[in-house]
């Protein structure tokens, strides 16, 4: 059986803006069964949940650089439609109308999706969305960890 990894994220925000955290859980499945591999939280003093939830894909999707072999199969797991949704349909949109909305406003965090947009392409991860606080034992530790680093800014 071929080793496939699974990220799970999230990011939160105490106010929108306010102080947020972000966090990621790297979770290796091979013929021996589910593991985790790497985790990782951080945050800032203040930002918006949009801006965290991003932050939360964009260092997973970095953290694979130190990763000795590059799992030939990655799926990004996010509780964020804004993300899954972003990056798998809105994107295209965007870029062609110069990073401008429908309504003809700039893009929200083009910043990052500029970022995330480039490490889609190098990595070429598939993006799924799961339901928060739904009971997900992954994506509950990514909520507890990012619940930790905000209450540390």
């Amino acid at each position: 059986m071929e080793a496939s990894l699974k990220i799970y994220t999230d990011g939160g925000c105490s106010g929108n803006p306010g102080p947020g955290g972000w966090a990621f859980v790297f979770v290796k499945k091979s013929a021996k069964g589910e593991e985790i591999i790497a985790k990782r939280k951080g945050g800032e003093k203040k930002t918006t949940n949009n801006r965290m939830e991003l932050t939360a894909v964009m260092m997973a999707l970095r953290a694979l650089k130190k990763l000795t072999r590059t799992p030939k199969s990655i799926t990004v797991l996010t509780d964020s439609q804004y993300v899954q949704r972003g990056i798998t349909e809105w994107i295209h949109a965007w870029k062609n109308n110069s990073w401008k909305t429908s309504d003809r406003k700039p893009v929200k965090n083009q910043d990052l999706w500029l970022e995330l947009d480039a490490l889609n392409e190098e990595y070429s991860p598939k993006w799924k969305w799961v339901k928060g606080h739904a009971g997900n034992e992954y994506n509950e530790l990514c909520d507890e960890m990012t619940q930790e680093a905000m209450g540390k800014m």
